[in-house]
């Protein structure tokens, strides 16, 4: 949802339209008062916000909207008129993450905010690593293969970790007990021999891609296309 604060009816008619042609939900106010009364029901994704407005002006609302501990990650681009250098200037050091000078072209405001959209959203990080039928959920800690979910103790799901997150790298006997066991060595322990073969039954088909590098360790196989 973006709104625009605009006492000027056919600018934000024109901004709200070129918004929704954007594929943007929109909703536009005449004056700073609506648009802060408005907050306490609904938060928006981003705020075109004009400076001068008649009653409580833009620099008015953007210091209300950045020193509130509920509202101040909301974005802001300010539009201002050519001269306004001081309110443009201000409005940044206020915590405006952008602004535009009126009279402004309507295809740069739509590209200015996407812009400050995809700045002030953070990137997802992937939490899933998959293998085609395989899915592990780091953040969950689950394991399903084929649609069904298998129990891993904690050591086998580090050790799918591992090898899911850099495939077709080697891991030594050594570096894997020093980051799954937290040992440097184990000397002729088959601890780890062990968790693998229990591992491998558990991913059915896909335990075959765990594979054994001999005299060094393991890693899980990458398959490429002919």
């Amino acid at each position: 949802m973006i709104w625009c604060v605009e006492d000027d009816e056919s600018i934000r008619d024109i901004v709200l339209y070129a918004l929704n042609s954007a594929g943007f939900e929109t909703k536009g106010f005449e004056d700073g008062l609506s648009c802060w009364e408005e907050l306490k029901k609904e938060k928006p994704d981003l705020i075109v916000l004009d400076v001068m407005l008649p009653g409580m002006d833009g620099i008015e609302l953007l210091t209300k909207i950045k020193e509130s501990v509920e509202y101040n990650n909301i974005p802001v681009i300010l539009a201002t008129a050519k001269g306004q250098e001081y309110d443009r200037i201000h409005g940044l050091d206020l915590g405006a993450d952008d602004y535009i000078v009126k009279p402004f072209s309507i295809m740069e405001m739509v590209s200015r905010v996407k812009a400050v959209l995809r700045r002030s959203q953070p990137q997802q990080i992937s939490k899933l690593l998959k293998v085609d039928g395989l899915v592990v959920n780091l953040d969950e800690h689950t394991v399903f293969v084929d649609g069904n979910r298998i129990q891993l103790t904690y050591k086998e799901f580090e050790l799918l970790r591992m090898f899911l997150s850099h495939p077709g790298m080697v891991y030594t006997r050594e570096q894997l007990f020093s980051q799954v066991w937290n040992l440097d060595y184990m000397g002729d322990s088959r601890t780890l021999d062990s968790h693998i073969r229990t591992l491998r039954k558990k991913l059915g088909d896909y335990g075959k891609m765990i594979v054994t590098v001999r005299s060094v360790g393991y890693r899980w196989e990458v398959y490429h296309d002919e």
